[in-house]
């Protein structure tokens, strides 16, 4: 019964003190061991798009990179039409009929730069070249951190690309540009430098000038350097192209007045203030420009090291506040594109989401923002066009794919501990609509869940009306190939044929709930509502909805957004 009162409490407490500090050490070194390891992660990464207009060669880049990459030995068996190899990036049946992209793919892969470098990761959006899919091109630029604009050598800047590089413009994006098929008749390259210039309001700094004109291209002259990279061709292009790497007297011996011109345009180049600055580049003042033919695989290890070498890696990203959260934080991530279908033997439905910030593990349960419910990724898996394999952990710039991921929307938000949402991606204004029927009235509860399925996805816009009823639905698209695609994958996919009876509706305007009856009683007029629940009437053309702002000046008639202007 000795001693002074509480000494063993106050023993035990000093203990319990110190066990809490020691442990609150550890605890801190975890987590900044943890950060570390996130930044050097998110260095790693290289995550951008290829941005193009129809046929300027997009997915043939695309699959080149890859093939540089070392990921494949050969670049796509012959298929499809007139001889054109199928891409790993267009795996739909309608993409390699046609030989085009019609839907974005996401291709992640590991570069080792041939300086002896560190291994880097490459996130590689593909995306579809038609404008009727731009707006799926546009949640695609929500997920990067850098655009590669591919420009035609002979048809320059067209207007798709024009409209593509104003989003990643508005977007704060920086662009590389690849002036590709250099390998046919084209423009003079002085000539394309100019149209940069002048059509897009960026300083062309070529980092690569041709030796030889378009249609007769023998390599490049490495501005930086001063050497000549030297091409040699492979059957067919389906093999990395052999390169040779000459100094100037061996260039001037071999390439004679090609080489010679290169070299004085290049110092013509410099002398107009086109030499290659990082810091304009980042700022999106200045453009680094490329020549190359993808077809060949000429100029595309050049690509991939410019890409490794400047291109952004991931940043503090901005949540829908406009407030910047660490990229070494907690685990967050936003879904900006939903595909089904990938896997006929399967029939899942792949939610693609990138890692904004944080380490990404398997299995753990995040929050869905939207819905404030948990959501387990035990399914979660890289994806390298339709090919995909489980990734255990994923970092800042990363795209994983979330399988049967019902729940997630596009422009969803998940995190782990600190609550964030990012923002939201728009859907463009429509301006075609058709409606949708089954062809087999016995298949109706399919024909309802493709449809639903589609909205999902974003393939479509879907608006529905008690006048209509569920088994007639009107599919509102920017361009009528949506269509196309919607009743191919009801038939293929969902074993639901569809007939499509186009409307004459031109023009769609938000309204609200208490404008509704004062609208449906306007001749040429229709308000259906879509699957969020926004009120969207439809009006036969710009005339009839003038007249009726005219008559009934306080209704309320907002704008939709506009598809890529």
């Amino acid at each position: 019964m000795g001693g002074p009162p509480h000494a063993e409490d106050r023993g035990d407490s000093t203990v319990s003190r110190r066990e809490g500090e020691v442990t609150g050490v550890t605890v801190t070194s975890a987590a900044s061991d943890l950060a570390a390891q996130i930044d050097v992660q998110a260095r790693r990464r290289r995550t951008f798009a290829v941005i193009s207009h129809p046929d300027a060669g997009k997915s043939t880049l695309t699959e080149a990179l890859v093939l540089h990459a070392r990921v494949i030995a050969e670049a796509g068996a012959i298929h499809g039409k007139a001889g054109r190899r199928a891409t790993v990036s267009d795996w739909m049946d309608m993409e390699k009929a046609r030989g085009i992209s019609i839907t974005s793919t996401a291709l992640q892969f590991a570069y080792r730069p041939g300086d002896g470098a560190d291994e880097y990761v490459i996130n590689l959006l593909d995306t579809p070249g038609h404008a009727d899919f731009s707006e799926d091109t546009y949640r695609v630029l929500a997920a990067v951190d850098c655009a590669v604009m591919l420009v035609d050598a002979a048809k320059g800047l067209e207007p798709q690309t024009l409209k593509l590089f104003q989003v990643c413009k508005h977007r704060g994006i920086p662009i590389i540009t690849v002036i590709n098929k250099w390998d046919r008749p084209g423009r003079d390259p002085l000539e394309l430098i100019d149209e940069l210039q002048q059509r897009i309001g960026l300083q062309p700094t070529p980092l690569t000038w041709p030796v030889g004109i378009a249609g007769g291209f023998h390599g490049v002259l490495h501005r930086a350097s001063g050497a000549y990279i030297r091409f040699t061709r492979t059957a067919g292009g389906a093999t990395i192209a052999p390169e040779e790497h000459l100094s100037a007297p061996q260039a001037a011996a071999t390439a004679g007045v090609d080489w010679q011109r290169a070299v004085e345009e290049s110092q013509l180049l410099s002398a107009d203030g086109a030499d290659f600055d990082i810091d304009t580049f980042l700022a999106g003042i200045s453009t680094p420009v490329l020549f190359a033919s993808a077809v060949l695989n000429f100029g595309v290890s050049q690509l991939l090291d410019t890409l490794v070498r400047y291109a952004p890696p991931p940043r503090d990203p901005l949540d829908a506040a406009g407030q910047h959260r660490p990229l070494a934080g907690g685990f967050s991530a936003f879904v900006f594109k939903v595909q089904a279908g990938m896997d006929a033997a399967h029939r899942d439905r792949l939610a693609y989401a990138r890692v904004c910030t944080g380490r990404f593990r398997r299995g753990e349960v995040v929050t869905h923002a939207a819905t404030g419910r948990p959501f387990t990724t035990k399914y979660a898996q890289s994806v390298f066009g339709q090919t995909r394999a489980t990734v255990d952990d994923a970092w800042p710039g990363d795209v994983i794919g979330l399988v049967n991921a019902s729940a997630l929307k596009v422009g969803d938000t998940l995190y782990q501990d600190q609550p964030v949402t990012y923002p939201t991606i728009p859907s463009f204004a429509p301006e075609h609509f058709a409606v949708a029927r089954p062809a087999d009235i016995s298949k109706h509860k399919q024909f309802r869940r493709g449809i639903t399925q589609l909205a999902e996805e974003g393939v479509v816009q879907v608006l529905r009306s008690d006048r209509r009823g569920d088994q007639a639905p009107v599919l509102a698209a920017v361009g009528p190939m949506q269509f196309e695609v919607a009743a191919h994958r009801m038939a293929g996919e969902i074993g639901a044929p569809i007939s499509l009876e186009r409307l004459n509706y031109t023009i769609a305007r938000k309204t609200r709930p208490a404008d509704i009856d004062v609208l449906q009683a306007q001749r040429g007029v229709e308000v259906l509502t879509r699957t969020d629940g926004v009120h969207i009437a439809l009006f036969d053309d710009r005339w009839r909805l003038h007249m009726i702002e005219r008559d009934h000046p306080h209704l309320d008639l907002r704008p939709l957004v506009a598809a890529v202007d």
